[in-house]
């Protein structure tokens, strides 16, 4: 998740303060790891230091002066080309677990025992999604679908890989 793009990009929807700003992410992006505070504000430093955003009107608080950034049309122009480029197909979902896989059988380890373990904690956090899905709003919904549907993939891999250990076994010793 790029953070400077996604607050570019709430800024192009309105301006905002840095508290709207990191209320907007939480709720639609951070799902279970809310964007600190600290971060929020180092970022905007950055886009303003890089031109892409600007502070827009500053009204007096309780606390520290509250800033209202407002996009550049560099930001603007960023957010644009960002929308416009498809996002990098993941082709190592579990590539960490292909790796234990081999592994396992060059060294003569239970590679089936491990896939099993794999298939269990997959199995459980699909569980975890499901019970999201019952109770999530919209967002909620679509983001726990993207995961089954990446779990319901490799889950289909752990079995087809189980199914071919033998041959692997064979692959690997040679």
């Amino acid at each position: 998740m790029s953070v400077p793009l996604t607050l570019l990009g709430l800024l192009e929807r309105e301006p905002s303060h840095g508290y709207d700003l990191k209320r907007d992410y939480d709720l639609f992006f951070s799902r279970g790891k809310p964007l600190p505070f600290g971060q929020v504000y180092a970022t905007l430093g950055r886009l303003a230091r890089d031109g892409k955003i600007v502070i827009g009107e500053v009204a007096a608080g309780e606390g520290p002066e509250r800033k209202r950034y407002v996009i550049t049309d560099l930001g603007a122009t960023e957010v644009d080309t960002w929308l416009a480029q498809p996002v990098e197909p993941e082709p190592n979902l579990q590539a960490v677990l292909f790796t234990k896989v081999v592994l396992a059988l060059m060294l003569g380890r239970p590679a089936d025992e491990y896939l099993d373990t794999q298939r269990a904690a997959h199995l459980r956090r699909m569980q975890e999604l499901t019970a999201l899905k019952r109770g999530g709003d919209l967002v909620d919904t679509l983001l726990a679908d993207r995961g089954l549907f990446h779990l319901e993939a490799d889950l289909h891999w752990i079995d087809t890989a189980t199914v071919r250990l033998d041959a692997l076994r064979e692959a690997v010793r040679r």
